[in-house]
């Protein structure tokens, strides 16, 4: 009698067979949903000043070349010290750093990651529990201590020594070591300058550091003297006129060269804001014209009208008004320097040759208190202050 088990097919494959055909079914469906979603999803906008920075230091043609030909040398001959980057905003500080990493370990380094880390840390029978948002990869850590304030120190060195903790072991089974890149040194207190410089000394086998800075004269001497410094000058007129004829090229933008040259001119060789202007023109009015007009920010005339305000009235009453809309500046995270900077300015438009000097000179006096103190309120309002009162007295000596 032969056998029919191979005619005839199993109860457990008949009964597998709808289950099996069923969950293809769902597969297939899904897979065609995922496939039309990535079909239909729109590419992600982002601003021209993120799309179109530079990721290497190879890349660095147009400005910048010279400071980021020596870099790639430097990291090429095996030897990464610590750096640091000083120069005015806008000139590309970060964006070398950034090329410096992604030239020591590769397209790795561009995977970051956004996270807000606490700390809790024991101080002198206490607990001190601080929280700052950080960027980090596998490789580095990038963020601001001195958001922190007056707990900055505690945060630079807690950083250090939890990076030093986890040192990382390349493919060859050599350690290795973690950079970690700090942006606006030159406003860390005093303390946290003294303890970032005891910090690197004792894990300078195990971590880098990349300092970024506007003014090296607030950073201390026993920290720079750690550093290899890199001067980042703020580019000229015409290297930012050609950033923004390439900008708008790669855009497929005709640009006309009259507007280029007055957005160069009004950006103050700062290459981040010549392209949030240009950018800004372009969703304003497109095709451009070549009398079109350069948007100004809302704080800078806000700031004018203060300098108005001072100018035409010089009382307490005055004052306290004028006090109020600092506070407001202030609020909106206009940092204190700025404002100082910009008002000595808006006053000086408007103002005899012989105040304009006593400006300068004050101006100068209260941005160092400043930075010595920590109530900026203060500082702002003892410079208004000043002001009305030296140009009240000149008021009276000119017309009696």
């Amino acid at each position: 009698m032969k056998s029919t088990d191979s005619a005839r097919p199993s109860r457990a494959g008949a009964m597998r067979g709808p289950r099996a055909a069923a969950l293809e079914d769902a597969r297939d469906r899904r897979r065609r949903r995922t496939s039309k979603k990535k079909r239909t999803s729109k590419p992600r906008a982002m601003l021209w000043v993120d799309k179109h920075r530079p990721h290497a230091l190879g890349e660095c043609d147009a400005i910048n070349t010279a400071q980021a030909k020596h870099l790639k040398l430097l990291i090429a001959n095996g030897d990464c010290p610590h750096l640091f980057f000083y120069g005015p905003s806008g000139a590309g500080k970060k964006t070398l750093a950034l090329g410096v990493l992604r030239e020591i370990f590769g397209p790795g380094a561009e995977k970051v990651k956004l996270e807000n880390k606490t700390w809790k840390i024991d101080q002198n029978d206490r607990k001190i529990e601080v929280e700052l948002a950080m960027m980090s990869s596998n490789h580095h850590c990038e963020m601001n201590p001195s958001d922190c304030g007056s707990k900055d120190r505690y945060v630079v060195q807690e950083v250090i020594k939890e990076m030093a903790r986890s040192r990382p072991i390349d493919s060859d089974g050599c350690e290795g070591f973690k950079v970690l890149v700090l942006t606006e040194v030159d406003r860390l207190s005093r303390e946290a300058q003294y303890g970032l410089r005891r910090t690197m000394e004792k894990y300078s086998a195990s971590c880098r550091l990349f300092l970024i800075a506007e003014r090296p004269s607030r950073v201390m001497d026993a920290l720079q003297s750690r550093c290899l410094p890199v001067r980042v000058p703020g580019p000229r007129v015409e290297e930012i006129e050609n950033l923004l004829h390439d900008v708008a090229k790669k855009e497929k933008l005709e640009l006309p060269p009259e507007l280029a040259t007055r957005v160069a001119t009004a950006s103050g060789r700062n290459m981040r804001r010549a392209l949030l202007a240009l950018e800004t023109c372009r969703v304003n009015s497109y095709p451009f014209k070549p009398t079109q007009a350069v948007q100004t920010t809302d704080w800078e005339l806000y700031i004018n009208q203060i300098g108005a305000e001072i100018l035409a009235e010089q009382s307490p009453a005055r004052l306290l008004q004028v006090r109020g809309r600092l506070y407001e500046l202030i609020v909106n995270c206009i940092p204190p320097e700025i404002i100082l900077q910009n008002l000595a300015k808006a006053l000086m438009r408007r103002v005899d040759v012989e105040v304009k000097h006593q400006i300068v000179f004050w101006a100068a006096h209260f941005d160092v208190r400043m930075q010595r103190g920590s109530k900026a309120i203060m500082h702002l309002e003892a410079f208004v202050a000043q002001f009305m009162a030296l140009y009240k007295s000149h008021l009276i000596k000119a017309f009696g």
